[in-house]
C-alpha cells in the first residue's frame, strides 16, 4: 500500500528515558514504566496529560511487539522529548527491511501497529543508522 516517511525526529529531542527489550516477556514491564515515565516527564503541574499515556503505550507496544516478532532483538524503545512533543523511538536490528503500510483485511490477525501509530499520534516517520531501523511517533507534551 505504502512507504512510510523517511525523516529522523527533530534534532532537538532529547532523551529521556530508554528500554531494551529481548522478548515479548519484557513488554508488561515497559508498559508499566514507559507510563511513569510519560507522567514523570510531562506532568506540568495542575495539569493532565488526559489520553497520552494510554496512546503513547499503546503504540509502543504494538511498534515494539513487530520488532520482537519480525526482526532480531534487542529492541529498544526510547522516550524523547522536544518543545511541546513526546517521541516515541523503537529501534530493530533489521536493517535489509522497510516498514511498509499494506493492506489489511478485516480477519487478519496483525499487521495495524503501523496504521494504528499513524491514527492516534501527531505525526510517524522511519530511518536507518549503520545497525538499526527506528520508527518513532510524536505525540503532544
Amino acid at each position: 500500500m505504502g512507504q512510510l516517511r523517511t525523516s529522523p525526529p527533530p534534532p532537538q529531542a532529547t532523551e529521556l528515558d530508554q528500554w531494551v527489550l529481548d522478548s515479548p516477556e519484557d513488554l508488561h514491564a515497559l508498559r508499566a514504566s514507559l507510563r511513569d515515565a510519560l507522567n514523570r516527564h510531562g506532568l506540568v503541574q495542575g495539569e493532565d496529560l488526559d489520553e497520552v499515556p494510554h496512546l503513547v503505550v499503546l503504540v509502543a507496544t504494538e511498534l515494539a511487539s513487530n520488532a520482537l516478532r519480525h526482526a532480531r532483538p534487542p529492541t529498544i524503545v526510547t522516550l524523547l522529548a522536544a518543545d511541546d512533543l513526546f517521541l516515541l523511538d523503537v529501534a530493530d536490528h533489521d536493517v535489509g527491511t522497510v516498514p511498509e503500510l499494506t493492506d489489511i483485511s478485516p480477519t487478519d490477525s496483525g499487521g495495524r501497529g503501523l496504521f494504528l501509530a499513524q491514527s492516534v499520534s501527531l505525526d510517524v516517520g522511519w530511518y536507518a543508522t549503520g545497525g538499526t531501523k527506528n520508527i518513532w511517533a510524536s505525540f503532544p507534551r
